[in-house]
């Protein structure tokens, strides 16, 4: 979501392509078996609640770089989030044709309900809002519309303060804001005794628990990214993240595919799931490399922004 004159965050990538793995390892059995309930979670019966917090906090930072790309490009550049938000909607509902729990749908409409609206907002309304929805929304069970807005608004407010800019330059401030929320993560903990409420919905505490580990796990690379493990990181996580709306939709098919045409019990059996996704990570990594060494984009990801800017805009990257 960068324009041709703003160099791309790496980092952003790299929390992409990381959360993109969680997702996929969270969401192979309910994909394999239609959204349908499992006994046993594919990451355990200590299963952390990652990759909606970090990708909507991520799609959030997103939107407001595209904002202040179109605002530098074009007259009317709410029009262009517009068209974005309008485009993966009708991405998400072809995609939920394959698998009903899928997330791009609720991105857009929350986007066109709060995220786009709150564009016209100062940046100290927004940055009260996102508290303030993220709150509500663990009260009333920890996730939702109202979570996804809240982080939406959350990333935006980063962006409009200026703290994305720096998010490659800063060690201290990541390491000092994950230390809090390791001793948050943990007070909630014990205060919930480790167990999910008996209904089997998750708790106030168990979801802020869940909400702060994401926390850790963000100011945990972004401080690994700053030590002689960056190169290692990048060429792990940044590939499949330039390419995360490649990857999420391609996951789909595959597990799928998988399931029904190879027979693999995915949906039953956690020794069929783990090396599925492995697999299907492997294959996307070594893909995204290739097509990334010669195209500017993903396939869909060209296509998206295409319908956003309304035009087509230059696949292939240049040769010297």
């Amino acid at each position: 979501m960068t324009s041709p004159g703003r160099p791309r965050i790496a980092a952003l990538d790299v929390l992409r392509g990381f959360t993109l793995c969680e997702i996929l390892l969270a969401n192979i059995q309910l994909i394999a078996n239609g959204d349908s309930a499992v006994m046993t979670q594919p990451m355990g019966d200590w299963d952390p609640w990652l990759g909606l917090p970090i990708f909507s906090l991520l799609f959030g930072i997103g939107f407001s770089l595209l904002l202040d790309s179109a605002a530098n490009r074009v007259p009317r550049p709410r029009l262009v989030l517009l068209r974005r938000l309008l485009a993966l909607l009708a991405i998400g509902l072809v995609h939920s044709l394959l698998w009903r729990a899928e997330i791009l749908t609720s991105y857009a409409i929350v986007g066109l309900l709060v995220l786009l609206p709150s564009t016209w907002l100062p940046r100290w309304a927004v940055a009260g809002l996102a508290p303030a929805l993220v709150a509500a929304a663990l009260i009333g069970g920890g996730g939702g519309p109202l979570m996804i807005a809240g982080l939406f608004l959350l990333g935006s407010a980063l962006v409009r303060y200026g703290m994305i800019e720096k998010v490659e330059r800063s060690t201290r401030g990541p390491l000092l804001l994950g230390l809090a929320f390791a001793a948050g993560a943990a007070s909630a903990l014990w205060a919930q005794g480790g167990a999910r409420t008996g209904t089997g919905t998750p708790s106030f505490t168990s979801s802020l628990a869940d909400l702060l580990l994401a926390g850790v796990y963000v100011c945990t690379l972004l401080v690994l990214l700053r030590t002689p493990l960056r190169p290692a990181l990048a060429a792990v996580f940044a590939p499949l993240g330039r390419m995360a709306l490649t990857n999420y939709l391609t996951a789909t098919l595959l597990v799928l595919a998988a399931g029904h045409l190879l027979g693999l019990p995915i949906g039953e059996s956690l020794t069929a799931a783990y090396p599925v996704a492995a697999a299907i990570l492997a294959a996307q990594w070594l893909f995204a490399t290739l097509w990334l060494r010669r195209y500017r984009q993903g396939p869909v990801e060209w296509l998206w922004r295409w319908a956003t800017w309304a035009r087509r805009s230059a696949l292939r990257t240049p040769t010297s």
